[in-house]
């Protein structure tokens, strides 16, 4: 009698996904919000919007992953934290627009579930979802053995949240003498792998265990150290203040994330040695003899969000913000742009 093919011999574990399942759900749980209606297993997340309390309601939502972060997250072999910066990619986003996160989804696709692993992923996701107030609603777990090696995994992620749409900050406002805010980011944040892992481990032979100087961790928990989440912080400046643009300084850096909220009539001037520049960044630009442009177009430089905000309400704004743990710098001011100057410059004073 000809053996029976299974999904199992095929690769994908049902019940060992089951498992998983079964593993996370009281780690999802501890994001619930109040307005969540469905549980984790059904066919889609149920969120009941209180509709007393909202006028006139716009919906934000946000969609990324984290690059070639995984790559090193996989070298090290510590997944605890990735997660964090999954959600963070997507909540950042959601926030600069003055939007609340109300929900966040993801998408796990490996080639095989490996057990630990894969909770400590999620864990990360949980984690996340805490720090920017979120629920994680639902998700996906895809087994697909043969089109991921041993080991591997990806991750995207899926957020949605609401802003009144008197409230809604796409930088429209923005005018001479603004003045611009910068917050403090963790490291790398998760943008600029590709380069950062050419130059460091690449072209500067190192491994994730070295230690160089200037540097308080190895390469590799350098490089992985979470990217903030600097959605609570905001929620309470929109509060009390008058935002006039937020910028999540990912991938494009300065240079191309500024002008979304800077109007063509203006340029931003930003003050250089306004802010600590990790020492992360100087050792890759040392090491791979990078420009300082291009630096600060594939890098957030040490500068995860930026505020944009009248020059009267600077000084509080600032006050607030390290009330609340932020670390925040004065970075320049918003002045009028002349024909064939770009949006965005620097100034030595």
């Amino acid at each position: 009698m000809k053996k029976r093919a299974t999904y199992k011999d095929a690769g994908v574990n049902i019940d060992n996904a089951n498992s998983f399942i079964e593993r996370i759900k009281p780690l999802i749980k501890t994001t619930a919000r109040k307005e969540v209606v469905s549980g984790i297993g059904g066919f889609g997340g149920l969120f009941r919007f209180d509709s007393a309390k909202l006028k006139n309601p716009i919906l934000v939502s946000s969609t990324d992953g984290v690059g070639t972060k995984l790559k090193v997250a996989q070298l090290v072999d510590k997944h605890d934290t990735i997660g964090i910066d999954l959600v963070a990619m997507s909540v950042n986003d959601v926030v600069v627009q003055g939007a609340e996160p109300l929900f966040f989804l993801d998408y796990l696709a490996t080639g095989r579930i490996e057990m630990e692993k894969s909770v400590n992923i999620i864990n990360g996701i949980v984690q996340g979802c805490k720090q920017a107030g979120c629920t994680l609603i639902g998700g996906e777990t895809a087994e697909m053995p043969g089109f991921y090696r041993e080991g591997e995994y990806d991750l995207a992620g899926f957020c949605v949240g609401f802003v009144e749409a008197d409230k809604l900050i796409d930088g429209s406002s923005v005018r001479v003498h603004d003045h611009i805010i910068g917050l403090a980011s963790s490291g790398l944040h998760s943008n600029g792998f590709s380069l950062a892992r050419k130059v460091l481990l690449d072209k500067g032979k190192l491994h994730v265990t070295d230690r160089i100087a200037g540097l308080d961790e190895t390469v590799g928990l350098e490089l992985l150290k979470p990217t903030r989440i600097y959605v609570k912080p905001l929620l309470n400046l929109f509060k009390s203040f008058h935002i006039k643009g937020l910028v999540h300084v990912t991938g494009g850096g300065f240079y191309d994330n500024i002008p979304r909220v800077i109007p063509d009539v203006c340029r931003c001037v930003i003050t250089r040695n306004s802010w600590d520049i990790p020492p992360i960044f100087n050792i890759i630009q040392e090491i791979g003899n990078v420009e300082e442009k291009e630096m600060f177009r594939v890098f957030n430089m040490g500068i995860g969000m930026i505020i944009v905000v009248e020059e009267k309400e600077c000084r509080e704004v600032m006050e607030r913000l390290e009330v609340l743990g932020e670390k925040p710098y004065l970075l320049g001011v918003v002045e009028k742009r002349n024909k064939n100057q770009e949006l965005v410059s620097f100034s030595d004073n």
